[in-house]
């Protein structure tokens, strides 16, 4: 609008003003999603259909691994400062090229969420340590724990760690239920939970301010993770069908309004 105005020689609040009222249209937000050829929105749409009846069933168990940097979280869009002058300072925030960093796994449900994974620096989440670390080591011993003698389903998405033979078969064998790689949508990061809420969630929280190490980070995800309400879990996980619902709307196509 700003380079129209220059252009035209017209206030930048008149053309906003014609492009509304006479031309009826209205700016959006360009998003970054994944890329969706016509066969994956063919599988997205059948495989979401098919969800829809198992997430009439058991509690379903999300997992995901992010990646959490030192840096502050900056929302490019959404972050303001109000001032009559501030200086340069308080109007940038720097980032590094390469942060100190984080791999941290985790999984919620309707009535939980199981404690944080940090992955130790420089190891390659594989199928073994995947497997020993992460699914034997932390979600078994806390689903008994937390599920008891209730039924309740494991999802995954298809990193290469996950979709391995020996993942699926050991999910397969020791989980009262799975959503297996051929079952979960590919490319979907919009239909977990985790991604498109609570690892934002987190972040704003855990990385409002800059950390000096990686320990201060740590602690902090700890603390803003253990503040996380049930019913706010709740709440997130509520809104996977009507999320699946949108997708089939959208012939599995992208979704999320701008």
């Amino acid at each position: 609008m700003r380079k129209v105005a220059r252009e035209t020689g017209i206030s930048a609040t008149s053309i906003r003003r014609m492009a509304k009222s006479e031309l009826g249209i209205k700016p959006y937000k360009l998003q970054k999603v994944q890329f969706l050829n016509e066969q994956n929105k063919r599988i997205r749409v059948q495989r979401c259909r098919l969800l829809l009846q198992r997430a009439a069933g058991p509690e379903i168990l999300f997992s995901d691994e992010k990646i959490f940097t030192i840096e502050i979280a900056h929302n490019h869009q959404n972050d303001r400062i109000w001032a009559e002058n501030p200086p340069l300072s308080e109007k940038i925030v720097s980032h590094s090229q390469h942060p100190q960093q984080l791999m941290v796994w985790a999984g919620i449900c309707p009535s939980g969420k199981t404690p944080l994974v940090f992955v130790d620096l420089g190891v390659k989440i594989n199928k073994n340590y995947y497997l020993q670390e992460i699914l034997q080591g932390v979600l078994e011993p806390w689903a008994r724990g937390h599920f008891g003698n209730r039924e309740w389903i494991f999802q995954q998405d298809s990193a290469p760690a996950h979709k391995a033979r020996e993942i699926q078969e050991w999910c397969m064998d020791n989980l009262p239920g799975f959503i297996s790689t051929e079952e979960w949508p590919p490319y979907s990061p919009d239909l977990n939970p985790m991604d498109y809420s609570v690892w934002s969630i987190l972040e704003a929280r855990a990385c409002a301010k800059p950390h000096k190490n990686l320990e201060s980070l740590r602690q902090s995800l700890l603390r803003e993770w253990d503040k996380i309400p049930v019913q706010e879990l709740r709440a997130i996980c509520e809104n996977f069908p009507k999320r699946l619902r949108l997708c089939i709307k959208a012939k599995g196509g992208h979704f999320e309004s701008s």
